[in-house]
């Protein structure tokens, strides 16, 4: 907890209540206990508290369940990671207070089950442990009768009374949470509730209490990164999709199937992942841009569509969710290995378009940018997300929907004549037409996967190949130039440039922050759009002694990560290297500094 002040005299309950800027809790137990609706609810508590909120989960892979953990970071200013130690661990086992504790900083607190948890002697000098007999005590509580199902909303209230939460918005965000079931079921997570918050805190020699946010009286929504990207491509005018269930994609999927019938819209659930590329692109050929996703195994076996949709030059949106590979591989974990399969997936010479968001607003908003580029350059256009960002909750300002939300309806408007592959008219861009428009000359053009002349019929000539495969290859050229120019995050000089994409950029630049305050010459670069990449790079680079690529994948035989080689490959700098890690977690921040510090004292 940062930013203390002089404690002050409590109205109740503690001694003292201490003002805090931010504070890391990490609720420990097993998938089963629902720690991850402890966590929403402090997420959603933040956001309509207008703090920011980061968080972090880790669900078993199995049927099963097993030990899962959910972080949530909760501050009065900026939030850029979901933190490195917490200020506190919930745990509700023993090996969940076994695992963790190394995870609190100093000092901090542990709050257990003392009915599951036995603390160790050589750790209760180390940190403030607080025991409450939560099981027994829940099944106290709703009267015995769900064993000591609900003990997540009793802990719930122990962290409302440690941290002096805002109580009637906890109590309608369970009332909303549990509206849809039985009343008694209400009744009794309101009871759990009530009675963790009254339960005595007399061993606790504070409570805490958050500073006034930075950005009050700011609309914001509160979402994961699943629910932003689906609501962006709503926004976006997307009125169809088609996918397969897979882990870590589902939510979007599932999100879209129940969404889109509101807008006139349909998402179909297809018997694999062929038949969801393939409708998805036949819906495109239709006239309107379509969405397929899926997570890596599902992104291999679309690649032989996809390159049909580059052949043909269709609009067409991907999203691959990534997670932890190769095969089934850990599909709860995070990483960011799937790079090269978007980027490069498939036979022949394929060029399509590669965004990966940042952070869950951006996914929300490179949902729309991807169906624009789709639709001005006639292109498949990934959106490379990751576990990481899929399951994190954040807070951000309430987009301005009446300017966003577009509508891309074709235009099935007469046309004297129409070639969709004129290799001369708009820069070489197809602009295709819906089936069913009316074309005067009488002229009507097919798609197909074969290499083709002007109007899509296809032709085995050797000059025509060339052409098509240039004006395939320098639409993205013209896309590049016209993409932002970066600039740095710190100054555009100095020792370091760390370099990210996709889901690391808060931890860089909190890195940076960090870095800075100590007197390095740290700074940094977060790159969204990866193919192709924005112009001007290389006069950024310039500037620093060291440029080192952090991202979520393996070293790779020759000691550079999927986008380290990307980068050594487009400008061949000796300078640029990788940091590394592929354990399915997200980067702590000491982490990248830890590893940057050593890098740098070695010779590139």
């Amino acid at each position: 907890m940062s930013n203390a002040i002089a404690d002050v005299p409590s109205s109740g309950g503690a001694a003292k209540v201490t003002k805090i800027n931010e504070a890391i809790i990490r609720i420990a137990g097993n998938s089963q206990d629902g720690i991850q609706a402890i966590g929403g609810f402090l997420a959603r508590l933040a956001g309509r508290s207008e703090q920011e909120v980061m968080t972090f989960m880790t669900i078993p892979s199995t049927i099963s369940g097993g030990p899962s953990i959910f972080q949530v970071r909760i501050g009065s200013g900026e939030v850029l990671s979901a933190g490195d130690e917490a200020d506190m661990l919930l745990c509700f086992y023993q090996h969940s207070y076994e695992d963790h504790i190394k995870s609190v900083k100093l000092g901090g607190i542990v709050l257990y089950d003392a009915d599951h948890v036995t603390p160790k002697p050589e750790w209760q000098e180390s940190y403030r442990h607080v025991g409450v007999n939560i099981s027994s005590l829940t099944v106290e509580a709703i009267g015995g009768t769900g064993r000591d199902k609900g003990k997540n909303i009793y802990a719930m209230g122990l962290l409302a009374k440690i941290f002096d939460l805002n109580i009637p918005k906890l109590t309608k965000l369970i009332e909303e949470r549990f509206g849809g079931k039985d009343q008694s079921i209400v009744t009794n997570a309101l009871n759990c509730f009530n009675a963790g918050y009254s339960h005595s805190l007399e061993n606790l020699l504070k409570t805490y209490q958050f500073f006034d946010s930075e950005k009050k009286d700011r609309h914001q929504v509160v979402m994961n990164g699943n629910e932003a990207l689906a609501f962006g491509l709503i926004a976006a005018g997307v009125r169809f999709g088609a996918g397969y269930p897979i882990t870590p994609w589902s939510d979007i999927m599932e999100l879209l199937r129940r969404e889109l019938p509101k807008y006139g819209g349909s998402f179909i659930q297809t018997e694999d992942e062929i038949a969801a590329v393939s409708m998805a692109i036949g819906a495109s050929y239709g006239g309107r841009v379509a969405v397929t996703g899926s997570s890596g195994p599902g992104i291999s076996l679309k690649t032989e569509a996809i390159g049909w949709a580059v052949m043909a030059e269709m609009p067409l949106v991907i999203v691959d969710v990534q997670r932890g590979g190769p095969s089934t591989g850990m599909p709860t974990n995070v990483e960011q290995s799937d790079l090269n399969i978007c980027c490069f997936g498939g036979h022949g010479d394929s060029p399509r378009v590669v965004i990966a968001p940042t952070g869950v607003e951006d996914c929300f908003y490179t949902a729309i940018e991807a169906v624009n580029i789709a639709r001005k350059y006639s292109t498949p256009v990934f959106i490379l997300t990751d576990q990481g960002i899929a399951t994190r909750i954040e807070a951000f300002k309430e987009p301005n929907l009446e300017k966003i939300c577009q509508d891309i309806s074709p235009d099935f408007s007469d046309r004297a004549d129409h070639k969709p592959y004129d290799l001369t008219a708009n820069n070489g861009i197809p602009q295709h037409v819906a089936p069913g428009t009316k074309i005067l000359s009488g002229k009507y053009p097919i798609a197909t996967g074969l290499e083709h002349d002007e109007l899509g019929h296809p032709t085995g000539s050797p000059k025509l190949h060339q052409l098509m495969t240039d004006k395939r290859r320098n639409k993205l050229r013209r896309l590049a130039a016209e993409l932002p120019q970066l600039k740095t995050y710190g100054p555009s000089e100095g020792q370091i440039l760390l370099v990210s994409w996709g889901s690391s950029e808060g931890a860089i630049h909190e890195a940076v922050d960090r870095a800075r305050a100590v007197g390095e010459g740290v700074s940094c670069l977060s790159i969204r759009h990866i193919n192709p990449l924005p112009n001007g790079l290389e006069e950024i680079f310039k500037g620093f002694h060291h440029i080192f690529v952090v991202e979520l994948n393996d070293e790779g035989l020759y000691g550079y990560g999927q986008f380290a080689s990307i980068l050594r490959t487009r400008f061949a700098d000796p300078r640029i290297r990788s940091i590394t890690k592929s354990d399915g977690l997200p980067w702590k921040v000491k982490e990248i500094l830890d590893k940057a510090r050593t890098l740098a004292s070695k010779k590139a």
